[in-house]
């Protein structure tokens, strides 16, 4: 199984959360970045790189859910006190 494989790794949840996170500020800087440093190929273009980049978010997310659930389920997941 993948998500025990990559706990055993020592992956968390909260690491694939942050993945996504900065998956989705990617999203924006590729599609600003190919539409501003590729002159003449337009906005589809820059929707194609920014679309490819922000398929990733999901992945991330779907695995950081995956990685909760096992974590609680083997009594790992980290709990915030206040």
């Amino acid at each position: 199984m993948i998500v025990k494989k990559m706990h055993d790794m020592g992956v968390k949840s909260e690491h694939a959360y942050m993945a996504a996170f900065a998956s989705i500020g990617l999203t924006v800087v590729a599609w600003a970045t190919s539409l501003n440093a590729e002159p003449g190929t337009g906005v589809a273009r820059a929707d194609r790189w920014g679309l490819f980049v922000g398929e990733w978010a999901p992945t991330f997310f779907g695995l950081g859910l995956a990685l909760s659930h096992y974590e609680q389920h083997d009594g790992t997941l980290a709990h915030i006190h206040e």
